[in-house]
């Protein structure tokens, strides 16, 4: 495997090859754009914090996860939005998983600071304390450092407004993209999203956690069979210790520290892990009287307003909460006191004192630890992941002094232990969730470069199928993936089962990556297309008579019927009466289709309904027109005489005969010479026409299949042998009689070809007249 790297924009991908079979497996060679997905971290690749993942499929943009970097402040902690600039007015959803601020804080910013329009989701209990904890945050913010500020409190109210709430397994739709969110463990309200672009599937699962602890379910396995999964790596291969040896390693290191009268300082996120740590200490004080002078503060304002989201969504938690709660809130502690700040704090004696932020950056747990920290009766108990770059990383070391905020440098004498809480996924619990749902590609983000690539390798060697990527920040990896496009027919368009080689004619309708082949009648009823017709009308000078129009039109055109209107009223023929006081106006109707109407000495009224053949048709007919204005001379005109003969007399047999064996010996006598039959009567056009095209078929039916035997008896019946496949074709009728059926076929289609190019405009009106004028917004496939 090689990639290149290479910044948002060019199309540097990862090259992966694949041994197993997958129904959508990307395939090599002749890629469409849209056939490629795209997942682009602009933040989390690499690295843990500022969670921001971009994807792109089919035109379609979604945003997963929106945070802020823990180590960093201001524009710098923010993900790289600079690397993503031109994608941002098209993203369609950004879809946050959970209120962390590594993965939250900077909605507020892209919402209000950017060109995004598109909308965001979360669950109802992220979104409730996505409001209370960034709120905290700009005060926090406010106090340290306003220059650098991100956003302020109507940033803020702003993204609130936006923000739409969905539950778990619930199904949004928009704009072809499905979203379903499940449940992820890690802290309330956590959500994997699975999305679904043109049938392929990619799950996102933010943090998530498997193993149930004392107040959340363990995260969920979507029932569907995924194509990507875009997962985190946080704890890479690590492997977490069973629950209750962690529980009991925390409680003790707590106990150590208060029994030596020291102070035991425990660093925690305002939420998440703090609800699951307190319930642990007023369970282990309520077993352990000897405990009870020893006071546990917990300083959060902010823990103590969002409790009462706690309490509103007791549901979404585990049955082990919900059978407590039935007894008494499990959240209303008997041994905790909370605690504003540091002013109204008593600091004498041994007590667990809980505070924010989890990390030590800045803020109460940072103050307390600076003013704790050289004692070494006292200790600090981290609970949680620490992010390189962050105070709690750096003592984990146990380094003999630290530097505090105001640049001074003291010494380092408390106990340092570390006892993970954190509810990330560690090495087994992804490895079996990886196994459960058989992705075949996976996308790490959220992990240390080192932990990510050591879980990289043993997922390549225990799944040896499964394509393992880890791109850095804004580097994209390519995926192709290629659907099947199934096209359905719908309505009235079929009304027997097609059979291999039929053409189906109609209109192919494209919505959300479904296809449907309606026909034009039926487009109103299955989609909200309007269908329309257009009527075209125009006035050409004309100041020659009708004799002159009628002759030259039946020179160039079949199928023309005379008429009359009455120019008192009538649909056409309104375009200044005719002189000499007559009452009717000559109307020609050409091909059923088009209407000319004469105003006598005057002008030519021109109607038709607008579609390919008619415009083009229309555009001869202009230029005709024109021409005997101009140049009325120069037409040859048929004599009047025969007017009268009745249209429909039919061609018969005999009159085919005899035109074929005078034009024979014509052909003898004077083979030079060009021969111009002069049409003189519309039977006779007609016969001509009927002629030519039986010429033309036999000529052209030789040139593909060799001579033909004529028949001793009807020169209009030609017989075919070879190898002893057998054929009859009836040149009058244009059919075939044959027993084998493949031959039969064969000819048949071979004529139908002929007919075509020999005679198209005719062809194709009368075939489009017979589909009552759906011509007009087909698809035309047939016109040579």
């Amino acid at each position: 495997m090689h990639h290149n790297n290479h910044h948002h924009g060019h199309h540097g991908r990862y090259q992966h090859h694949h041994h197993n079979q997958h129904l959508k497996r990307p395939l090599k060679g002749g890629t469409e754009d849209d056939d490629i997905l795209e997942i682009t971290p602009i933040g989390s690749g690499s690295e843990v914090g500022r969670s921001c993942v971009l994807l792109k499929y089919k035109g379609k943009k979604v945003m997963f996860d929106c945070g802020v970097h823990p180590a960093y402040s201001g524009l710098v902690s923010l993900p790289f939005f600079d690397s993503i600039e031109s994608d941002i007015p098209d993203i369609d959803l950004l879809l946050v998983s959970h209120f962390h601020l590594d993965h939250a804080a900077a909605v507020p910013y892209f919402v209000g600071k950017t060109k995004f329009k598109g909308r965001v989701f979360m669950t109802h209990p992220t979104k409730a304390i996505y409001g209370m904890l960034l709120s905290d945050y700009v005060k926090v913010s406010n106090i340290t450092r306003d220059d650098d500020m991100l956003f302020d409190k109507s940033d803020l109210d702003r993204s609130l407004e936006k923000i739409e709430k969905v539950r778990y397994r619930q199904k949004v739709e928009h704009n072809g993209i499905k979203v379903t969110c499940f449940n992820a463990g890690h802290v309330l309200g956590a959500a994997m999203f699975m999305i679904e672009i043109a049938g392929v599937k990619i799950l996102y699962t933010g943090d998530f956690s498997r193993q149930e602890d004392r107040h959340l379910m363990g995260a969920e396995t979507p029932p569907v069979k995924v194509d990507v999964l875009i997962i985190e790596s946080t704890y890479g291969v690590q492997v977490h210790e069973p629950r209750l040896e962690r529980e009991k390693r925390f409680t003790s290191s707590v106990h150590q520290v208060v029994e030596r009268n020291g102070k035991c300082l425990i660093p925690v996120f305002a939420l998440g892990r703090a609800q699951e740590l307190l319930l642990i200490l007023d369970e282990y004080w309520i077993a352990n009287p000897q405990l009870h002078h020893v006071p546990i503060y917990y300083a959060s304002a902010l823990a103590k307003k969002c409790m009462g989201v706690y309490r509103t969504y007791i549901n979404m938690m585990n049955d082990r909460v919900r059978a407590q709660f039935d007894v008494s809130n499990p959240f209303e502690f008997k041994h905790i006191k909370n605690i504003k700040g540091i002013e109204s704090f008593d600091d004498r004696g041994p007590c667990v004192f809980m505070a924010s932020p989890g990390m030590l950056q800045s803020g109460l747990s940072r103050q307390l630890f600076e003013r704790w920290c050289s004692d070494k009766r006292n200790g600090i108990v981290i609970p949680g992941y620490s992010v390189e770059g962050t105070l709690a990383k750096h003592i984990m070391s146990e380094p003999a002094e630290i530097t505090r905020l105001d640049n001074v440098n003291v010494p380092l004498n408390l106990t340092v232990s570390y006892v993970s809480f954190s509810a990330h996924s560690d090495f087994l619990q992804t490895s079996e969730f990886i196994q459960e749902i058989q992705p075949p590609h996976v996308v790490l983000v959220h992990g240390d470069a080192n932990e990510m690539s050591r879980l990289r390798q043993s997922l390549v060697a225990k799944f040896k199928t499964i394509n393992v990527l880890t791109p850095k920040n804004a580097m994209s990896v390519a995926l192709e993936f290629r659907p099947e496009k199934v096209a359905k027919t719908l309505g009235s368009i079929i009304t027997n089962p097609p059979k291999q080689n039929d053409i189906i004619q109609g209109i192919l309708v494209t919505k959300d990556f479904t296809h449907h082949i309606l026909s034009a009648s039926d487009i109103h009823n299955y989609t909200n297309l309007k269908t329309n017709i257009i009527k075209q009308k125009l006035t050409l000078p004309f100041a020659q008579t009708y004799h002159i129009l009628i002759s030259t039109l039946e020179q160039i055109y079949e199928q023309i019927i005379e008429s009359t209107e009455s120019s008192g009223g009538g649909g056409g023929g309104g375009g200044g009466g005719g002189g000499g006081g007559a009452n009717e106006k000559p109307i020609i109707t050409i091909y059923n289709e088009i209407k000319l109407t004469y105003n006598i000495g005057v002008s030519i009224i021109l109607e038709w309904n607008s579609n390919t053949v008619n415009d083009m048709i229309c555009d001869s007919i202009i230029a005709l027109i024109s021409q005997i204005e101009l140049n009325p001379l120069s037409i040859k005109v048929r004599n009047p005489n025969f007017n009268n003969i009745d249209e429909k007399e039919e061609i018969t047999k005999d009159d085919i005969k005899k035109e074929q064996q005078q034009d024979n010996v014509i052909k003898k006598e004077d083979q030079d010479d060009e021969i111009q039959i002069k049409v003189v009567s519309r039977k006779s056009r007609k016969l001509s026409n009927k002629l030519n095209t039986i010429t033309e078929v036999k000529l052209l039916l030789e040139q593909q299949y060799g001579n033909f035997k004529v028949d001793e008896n009807d020169p209009l019946i030609l017989h075919f042998n070879l190898d002893n496949q057998k054929a009859i074709i009836y040149l009058e009728t244009l059919t075939v009689e044959s027993l084998d059926q493949i031959l039969k076929q064969k000819i048949e289609n071979s004529i139908k070809r002929i007919i075509l190019s020999v005679s198209p405009i005719g062809n194709n009106l009368n075939q489009n007249n017979n589909q009552d004028n759906e011509n007009n917004i087909k698809i035309e496939t047939d016109i040579k």
